[in-house]
């Protein structure tokens, strides 16, 4: 029975990353057209990284000696390396910033446009966004139809 009740522990996990990266999505969304947020700079696009955690007391001693460097906008600055440890059961979301350039978009008229006419926009795409949204959505019932499925194995089995 402790592998039934692990997968509903792992299924679980994985809703908690998919409503994160729908809560991101949501964001992301209501902030297309955001050209200032609280530091003065247009809204950056947030993007959920689902990773496994692992136990081992050498990946914790490890975890700030290996790191790697944002070498892509789509890179996390100083991401943890994990070995492949069998014992990485725990599913977490990372919410990181798409470092990418900001839209530039010419409307000498809007309030936030610079001397040369530009406006600074959002690196927010709405159709990525959308893609994302109805992959975060099916990957969710993905894992609520696990967690039926092994409700209906346990409630059967219990019936032998």
């Amino acid at each position: 029975m402790e592998n039934i009740f692990s997968t509903f522990a792992i299924s679980g996990q994985g809703l908690s990353v998919q409503r994160q990266r729908l809560s991101a999505v949501a964001n992301n969304i209501a902030n297309a057209n955001t050209t200032k947020s609280s530091d003065g700079k247009p809204y950056q696009r947030e993007v959920i990284v689902a990773r496994g955690a692992t136990r081992s007391p050498f990946d914790h001693a490890l975890q700030e000696q290996i790191t790697m460097s944002g070498t892509s906008a789509f890179h996390a600055p100083n991401t943890r390396l994990d070995s492949n440890n069998p014992n990485a059961q725990i599913v977490t979301g990372t919410s990181v910033r798409d470092m990418s350039a900001p839209r530039k978009i010419y409307d000498p008229a809007h309030p936030d446009a610079n001397t040369e006419g530009y406006v600074e926009m959002p690196n927010v795409n709405i159709v990525t966004e959308m893609v994302e949204m109805i992959s975060a959505q099916r990957s969710f019932e993905a894992n609520t139809g696990v967690i039926a499925s092994v409700k209906n194995i346990a409630k059967d089995s219990l019936e032998i």
